[in-house]
Formats: structure tokens, sequence, C-alpha cells
């Protein structure tokens, strides 16, 4: 009977944290796809959801239960790098009118797939970042 309810009550936790996920996923976003670099050749892609903030933006998997964001960058430590088209198996997942950028945030590096008013978006936030030199001073 205890074992039961123990049952249940993880059953229940489960579903809670299921249902929290949806909600936060569908209070809207940008749909991107990301993974973490070096990877192997598509492999690693995660498929989920970018919300902008003033100084961050955060990435939330679609297939996580994790009650906050799965990744955050900051918006003064981005660098953009190169951008490609999808290329072998990763059409798999994405279409030919995706573009691939190439970020890096501090020691961490990251591709992410958008479409093209997904890849404005983002380019205008990061491009419209204040300077950092006008940051001094200010309290954060």
């Amino acid at each position: 009977m205890t074992a039961l309810i123990i049952l249940v009550v993880l059953l229940a936790a489960l579903v809670a944290a299921f249902v929290y996920r949806l909600s936060v996923l569908r209070r809207g976003g940008t749909a991107a796809i990301l993974r973490v670099t070096p990877a192997a050749a598509g492999a690693g892609w995660r498929h989920g959801v970018i919300r902008y903030g003033d100084n961050t933006l955060v990435f939330f998997k679609l297939s996580s239960l994790r009650p906050g964001p799965d990744f955050r960058l900051a918006r003064q430590g981005i660098e953009l790098g190169k951008r490609r088209r999808p290329c072998d198996t990763e059409f798999d997942i994405m279409t030919d009118e995706i573009t691939i950028l190439s970020v890096l945030d501090g020691d961490c590096s990251f591709e992410v797939a958008l479409d093209r008013g997904a890849l404005t978006a983002f380019l205008s936030w990061v491009e419209a970042r204040p300077d950092g030199r006008s940051m001094r001073g200010r309290p954060v």
C-alpha cells in the first residue's frame, strides 16, 4: 500500500512538472534549434524556445522538465561567429530556409538554427545591446 502511495505521488509530481513546463513554453518566445559545440556532424540539436530579456537570452528545451531555462546567454558576452546552411543529416530536422549561426558566450560555444525572421530578431537584439563603456558606474 505504501509503495502505491509513493508511486501515485511521484506520478503526480511528474505530471505537475510537465504541466508547468508546458505552461512556460506556451507563454511565447521564438522557435529555435540549438546545440552545444563541439558536436558530431548533425548530432546534439535540441528544439526549443528562446526568449529575450534586457540582459540575457534564455533557451527552454521542448523535451526537458527543468523548472527554469536550460541555457542562459549573457547579452554583453555574446560574440557572433560564422553563418552557414544546414548540411547532410541536419536536413532531417531543418529546412534549407534555416540559417545556422555560431555563438560564443565566454567559454561556451553554441550553434543556433533560426529562420529568417528569428535570425533578424536575434541579430537586432545582440546589436542593440548597450556599449560596455556606457554601463560603467551604473548599478546592475
